[in-house]
């Protein structure tokens, strides 16, 4: 029988993270346990579940029978709650501002609806979260790498933003703290971008901020509290600060200084009902997150700044490895220096899981060019089982540079 084609849009996605789940759980189901360190789900890991208040409050909405539709932007009282935060933050938020939706990454597929058409370019970092490399193509649209300097801490590459704007340009993203990286772009940083972006009328920028709370520098600013000419869309939500990533609950935030998004926030608005809501009781649970105590959070940060220090110092002791210090988020990503994986850091990926049983993401997959010869790894695992999985993958290593060193001889 013939076989039924599926479009070119679905074909063409690529997840990195994701993708390398499918071997892993193939060697699961032959009864092998894997350390992963390839996903940044925080409370997949001990000592960071998702706060008990959060959870009584979705528990309770669910036992009220507040589980129906709610509306399509988000409930009123979200909606205030997340403009106060923002507010915090710096800039003047306003409830209508706030659109909520089933995770950020709903929130940016929105966003690229409501805003590209054939031969529009969005400008994001390299490396990047793979999101934004795949769903932009959907609407015709091309994703356009800007550098990250791979050894200056992964901060941006103004004179390649400069080289690389221009009039198709609608959309430029700021992962800020960076995934996959952990980089951190504070107020100088932001400033010298949006003089860069202002003379671009036609351009917004989306500060995806959903780690902004895991902040170890000290350094994190709000783009939106920044702009006074630029549109910003923020994006956050409950997933990693607030340890909840199941809930599926994120938000865009519209800051508009000069009214330039009277129509787009029209289009975002009558996609948003065109799709319902997002989930009303996760809702009600992000609300007790923002409106009840948060003095959990330090301990929180306290811990995973834990964790973080005890890799930095591993992969200091581990030769063919070397890594640029995050300074936010729960991720790094790995430089391999061994000549045998530098340019196929996916067989690396690949080959320490089938032999030692821990996985991370190749670094090509969050880049094909400014990614290669890395790995990103989560270092939310307790301390006992990070020094496991360095023990293997500096095992792996020395396996395989004697491997190499001999057929080479030869």
């Amino acid at each position: 029988m013939a076989e039924i084609p599926s479009s070119k849009r679905a074909s063409n996605i690529e997840y990195a993270i994701r993708d390398v789940v499918v071997p892993a759980t193939e060697l699961e189901s032959q009864g092998h346990s894997i350390i992963k360190l390839n996903i940044g789900d925080p409370i997949a890991y001990p000592g960071l579940p998702t706060p008990s208040h959060m959870v009584d409050a979705f528990s309770k909405a669910l036992s009220e029978g507040r589980n129906g539709y709610s509306p399509s932007y988000g409930l009123p009282e979200l909606r205030t709650a997340i403009a106060q935060d923002e507010t915090r933050k710096g800039w003047n938020a306003q409830p209508k501002d706030v659109y909520v939706c089933h995770g950020v990454t709903e929130a940016l597929q929105i966003v690229f609806q409501a805003t590209l058409e054939e031969g529009h370019q969005v400008l994001a970092p390299g490396p990047h979260y793979p999101p934004y490399m795949a769903y932009p193509q959907m609407y015709g649209a091309e994703t356009i790498e800007y550098e990250l300097k791979s050894n200056d801490g992964w901060t941006l590459n103004f004179e390649d933003i400069e080289s690389k704007m221009n009039d198709d340009v609608r959309l430029f993203v700021l992962i800020n703290p960076n995934n996959p990286t952990g980089s951190v772009a504070g107020s100088s940083d932001i400033d010298r971008l949006l003089s860069i972006l202002e003379k671009w009328p036609n351009c917004i920028l989306i500060a995806d901020e959903i780690y902004d709370g895991l902040d170890f520098s000290g350094r994190h600013v709000s783009a939106a509290s920044l702009s006074h000419t630029v549109p910003v869309l923020t994006m956050n939500g409950v997933s990693k600060v607030y340890y909840a990533p199941g809930w599926r609950i994120g938000y865009m935030a519209i800051h508009d200084p000069i009214l330039s998004l009277v129509s787009v926030r029209d289009g975002l608005e009558r996609i948003l009902r065109s799709r319902l809501c997002a989930s009303t009781p996760a809702q009600i649970g992000f609300l007790a997150g923002l409106e009840q105590d948060r003095s959990w959070m330090k301990q929180y940060s306290e811990t995973v700044k834990e964790r973080r220090d005890v890799c930095l110092s591993r992969i200091a002791e581990i030769e063919g490895l070397e890594v640029q210090n995050p300074e936010g988020a729960f991720y790094m990503f790995v430089k391999l220096t061994d000549e045998r994986w530098s340019n196929d850091d996916k067989a690396f990926v690949l080959q320490l899981l089938h032999e030692q049983h821990v996985l991370v993401v190749h670094g090509s997959g969050f880049s094909s060019e400014k990614g290669k010869g890395h790995f990103r790894l989560v270092f939310l695992p307790d301390v006992e089982t990070l020094n496991i999985a360095f023990d293997r993958i500096d095992t792996f290593l020395q396996k395989h540079r004697i491997l190499y060193t001999k057929t080479a001889k030869y």
